[in-house]
């Protein structure tokens, strides 16, 4: 997309163990930080870097995986 992305790049990611029936699972938040990046460019960066992520094909359909996009600087959040 050739996108410069911002030197104050983050992505802050929370796994969670759970039980249900008897057995695990596993889930993933991953709230990407994108500054100064558009909205909807920021989304598309992120949807497609979890469609080529080696660790997201292999655990699709495994396990839930949430993704929230953050483009507000620091300064500017509430």
């Amino acid at each position: 997309m050739k996108v410069r992305l911002p030197a104050e790049l983050a992505i802050d990611t929370d796994v969670d163990l759970g039980t249900t029936g008897g057995g695990y699972f596993l889930q993933a938040r991953l709230n990407v930080h994108l500054p100064g990046i558009d909205p909807e460019i920021a989304q598309a960066l992120v949807d497609g870097a979890h469609l080529e992520c080696p660790y997201s094909k292999a655990t699709h359909g495994n396990i839930i995986v949430v993704t929230t996009v953050e483009t507000n600087s620091a300064s500017n959040a509430a």
